[in-house]
This record gives structure tokens, C-alpha cells and sequence, in this order.
């Protein structure tokens, strides 16, 4: 038997908004001043992991002046739930990343699985170097050793978030913040 969908409209109901668009907007921008002094005028490949990073980085891309060279991947742990399991691959990168420096973007470093697989795949690809631009990193001490956001936008508590590219049961990608569910 399926379980049904959990509504947005009922976590929405109990969330806390933390970050509003203007806050992001800010922070994106800031990012993006950043990752160009770091690039310092080399041509990245910009790396999208989809499905969350995808409203962040399109921001993000504007935010950049330096040249970029688009891609994206896609790489799951979550699969439509709310806690992770085994890493899926649904796209590897098509641009060859041999010597080169790699703009790995995500929505959020939470456990950073996911992310250090991606990353190490980046590697075992020929990059040259890695940076990581996350818009959020959760605050907790569950970090998988070795992974850490070189650009980080914001910090999130450990609660769960949606919103902005993160996923309440696949709804919410879309809202304008980032909300964090209340405990209950």
C-alpha cells in the first residue's frame, strides 16, 4: 500500500521561515565576488549536482563574472525521502574535467556524502582542483570526514529544510526561502 504524499501546505504550517529571498540574493552575490577572486580569470567548469542546486546555481552563475564552462550531475542519496541511503548516479559529468579546475555547486552540505562521492569523482576525472560552493552547510557534527564547502552561503540548523532548490517529499524546490521544519 502507498502512503500518501505528505502536504507542503502542512509543513509549510509547521516550519520556521530562516532565510528570506532578499537575505540569498545577498549572500549569492557575495559568493559569486568570491568564487571570481579565487578563479582569479581561469575558465571553470561550473558543475550543477541536480536536482537542489539547480535554482542556486542558476543565481549563482549570474553572480560570477569569469568565464564558465556549464555542466551538471546528478547524484542521489535521498531518492523522494527525507534521510539518505546508498549513492544512485542518474548523470555523470559530459565535459572532460582532465587539468581542469571544477566549480562543484550544491544546495547544501549536510552529511556531505554525496557530495565527497561527486567531488572524488571530479578527481578521479583528471581535475586539476575543486572548489565546492554550497548555498547552505547544516550545523552538526555528523560531517563526513575529508568534505567541506569552500564557498558556503549560509548556516542552517540541524533541522529538516526545504525550500530554494530543497525538497519537502519533491515539493517546495520552488519556494522563495529556506524553511526549517519545527521538532515536534
Amino acid at each position: 500500500m502507498n502512503t500518501p504524499t505528505p502536504s507542503l501546505a502542512d509543513a509549510l504550517a509547521n516550519a520556521d521561515l530562516l532565510h528570506e529571498r532578499g537575505t540569498l540574493d545577498t549572500v549569492i552575490a557575495d559568493m559569486g565576488r568570491r568564487i571570481d577572486a579565487a578563479l582569479d580569470g581561469e575558465r571553470a567548469v561550473f558543475l550543477t549536482v541536480m536536482n537542489g542546486a539547480l535554482i542556486f546555481a542558476g543565481q549563482l552563475a549570474l553572480a560570477i563574472r569569469t568565464d564558465l564552462e556549464f555542466d551538471y550531475v546528478h547524484a542521489t542519496r535521498y531518492r523522494g525521502s527525507t534521510s539518505g541511503s546508498e549513492l544512485h548516479w542518474l548523470r555523470e559529468p559530459a565535459v572532460s574535467l582532465v587539468d581542469r579546475v571544477v566549480l562543484l555547486v550544491d544546495d547544501i552540505l549536510d552529511e556531505g556524502h554525496t557530495l565527497k562521492a561527486v567531488r572524488d569523482d571530479c578527481y578521479q576525472r583528471g581535475a586539476r582542483r575543486v572548489l565546492i560552493a554550497s548555498l547552505c552547510t547544516k550545523r552538526h557534527d555528523r560531517l563526513a570526514e575529508g568534505i567541506a564547502s569552500d564557498f558556503n552561503g549560509v548556516e542552517l540548523p540541524d533541522r529538516y529544510v526545504f525550500g530554494f532548490g530543497m525538497d519537502y517529499h519533491e515539493q517546495g524546490r520552488n519556494l522563495p526561502g529556506i524553511y526549517a521544519l519545527r521538532d515536534n
